[in-house]
């Protein structure tokens, strides 16, 4: 378990929007595609998206600026967690999001990294948030 992905995305929109976009139930729904959510927005608290596929606890969360997030995927092996950190950096009208995500299984890199066609940040998260904050 020694990959990691990193990853800078620019938004058209500032960074409350986009930390309730992530941390809001109803509104990760809205920009994923309806797909289900339950999130508890304090630090210790669990969240579940994408219909319980992704799960885990949010490890520290700082208002507007950082996600820290212990993740994990329905069907990797049991006691399995990642670390992903969000970090939102302003820049004018717009936001910075850095993302570091490490600690996965060997052999998810290509998948979570977007490289190969059913998966991926980008296409998971990062497009449809784009979308959805226009």
């Amino acid at each position: 378990m020694s990959e990691s992905i990193h990853q800078e995305i620019v938004f058209k929109a500032n960074a409350t929007r986009i930390y309730d976009a992530l941390l809001d139930s109803k509104k990760f729904s809205e920009f994923t595609g309806g797909a289900s959510a339950e999130i508890n927005r304090d630090a210790g608290g669990a969240f579940s998206c994408f219909g319980g596929v992704i799960m885990g606890r949010n490890v520290e969360l700082v208002p507007d600026r950082r996600i820290v997030q212990a993740w994990r995927v329905q069907n990797w092996p049991e006691g399995i967690y990642s670390i992903v950190k969000l970090e939102l950096h302003a820049q004018g009208a717009e936001t910075r999001l850095v993302m570091d995500h490490v600690g996965f299984p060997d052999g998810l890199r290509g998948h979570l990294n977007g490289e190969e066609p059913d998966g991926g940040w980008h296409r998971q998260y990062w497009e449809p948030l784009a979308k959805y904050l226009r």
